[in-house]
């Protein structure tokens, strides 16, 4: 179906600022990141909300800060390595006479290897703060970065996609029993995208003036005039988070925490380059570089937590934690000229992820740890694209920690992740189609090192 003028001029904020929202993340369903523990990462994420020896609770349970007897530093870095590869074919200007398939490949493998760090400081107080933790952590929990070639069939719907987050989360524990904390924490959060796209200005031109292409040799037409925009927007936002631990016995550690949503209204600049043979008539129109924006609500997450000690080596952990995804159903996009106003189409909904992990202490010095975990996506075939061509995965992890000495330790992990390969079957703002489908996985490397005082 052609799509009406008023959508055709929205091409550049509707995929562009919307793009923010749609940009995917290996390391979890939806754009979430839970790498900020290599610990963690060693088990499938499973036991984060209980973990013991870990300044990553800061941010992931900071009532469990209270495990730490002693100041604690810790610094952590992921590589995710996505891979990813596209079957499937295209129109041009579906749905009007100009219709034809689209040219170009299969976008190469859009993934690169992508660092994700972690910093982290718990501090116990003494004296009359005794039952008192403080903590501070820096983070990046959402966000990847996935590129295509610029000439392949799905150009029009997305080649860059690069979106940074950034969290600073202050976090204080309460030692209410001695089985017993509560925690709460304070998150600053910096947004950060960056989106391009092809853009059909050929076939636009037809659109807008048919008799332009009824002339005998003429440079218009679907995929004639390719050009390029580009959006780049920023903004920062306030959430918090709240857990509790709870030790009934010495062997079970229970904990919960709950971080809230975080609202965003992003703000930036859409920038167009156009061929020299579209430029003179699309001269002082919306496709000229003009502000833009729209508002992004970074998902709420509960997460629940158990772990059980059957011997002074061997532990077992779990993990249910609910991402509250349905804060993406429509983004309304606007341009701040008042112009151009329209909603994209997400109807994103919450997931569940389930993990299942072990330790075991071979001595003093070498602990060993894995896990498995299911993550559940937010996407649906309706309206999935290819800034997002995620899916169902299942996580599959492998860990180490050496103990150097008592104050320093070293942590290593690696995780495979197999994506059930997703379907794309959408119409882009240009008017072209992409049908077909995704295969792909993603391996994450990930070390530390923590010194305790």
């Amino acid at each position: 179906m052609q799509p009406s003028h008023r959508t055709i001029r929205l091409t550049a904020i509707a995929l562009g600022v919307a793009g923010v929202i749609s940009f995917g993340s290996a390391g979890a369903t939806g754009f979430q990141i839970r790498e900020n523990s290599v610990k963690n990462q060693g088990r499938a994420f499973a036991g984060s909300a209980v973990s013991e020896k870990d300044a990553s609770v800061v941010s992931n349970n900071p009532a469990a800060m209270v495990n730490l007897d002693s100041t604690t530093i810790r610094g952590d870095v992921t590589a995710i390595d996505l891979t990813a590869k596209f079957t499937g074919n295209g129109t041009a200007a579906a749905g009007t006479p100009l219709a034809r398939p689209m040219t170009g490949g299969n976008g190469g493998d859009p993934g690169d290897v992508t660092p994700v760090p972690a910093l982290s400081i718990v501090v116990p107080l003494s004296g009359s703060f005794e039952k008192l933790t403080l903590g501070a952590q820096l983070s990046a929990p959402f966000g990847l970065k996935t590129e295509y070639d610029p000439n392949w069939i799905g150009r029009y719907s997305a080649i860059e996609s690069e979106v940074k987050t950034i969290d600073l989360t202050l976090s204080a524990a309460v030692k209410l029993t001695d089985r017993f904390s509560v925690g709460a924490g304070f998150v600053y959060e910096r947004a950060e995208a960056t989106l391009t796209n092809a853009v059909d200005f050929g076939g636009l031109i037809c659109r807008m003036s048919p008799a332009a292409c009824a002339v005998p040799n003429t440079p218009y037409g679907p995929q004639r005039a390719d050009g390029l925009a580009k959006v780049k927007g920023d903004d920062t936002g306030i959430g918090w988070i709240l857990g509790f631990q709870w030790k009934p016995t010495d062997r079970l550690a229970i904990g919960y925490s709950h971080r809230s949503e975080i609202d965003h209204d992003l703000e930036g600049t859409v920038t167009f380059t156009k061929p020299a043979s579209v430029a003179p008539l699309l001269a002082n129109t919306v496709y000229n570089t003009a502000p833009g924006g729209a508002a992004l609500t970074t998902p709420s997450t509960d997460t629940l937590s158990v772990s059980y000690a059957f011997s002074d080596q061997f532990r077992m952990m779990f993990d249910a934690q609910k991402t509250d995804w349905h804060s993406l159903q429509t983004v309304e996009i606007k341009r701040f000229d008042g112009i151009d106003i329209s909603k994209e189409e997400f109807q994103w909904e919450d997931t569940m992820m389930y993990a299942l992990g072990a330790e075991y202490d071979l001595n003093d010095r070498f602990t060993l740890r894995g896990g498995i975990a299911k993550d559940e996506t937010p996407t649906n075939d309706t309206h999935r694209t290819p800034r997002l061509p995620d899916n169902d995965r299942t996580l599959y992890s492998v860990g180490l920690t050496w103990n150097a000495n008592e104050h320093l330790s070293v942590d290593a992990a690696f995780t495979r992740i197999q994506i059930d390969s997703p379907d794309v079957d959408i119409v882009s703002t240009s008017g072209s189609t992409l049908v077909g489908k995704f295969k792909g996985h993603a391996n994450l490397f990930g070390v530390s090192a923590q010194y305790k005082f």
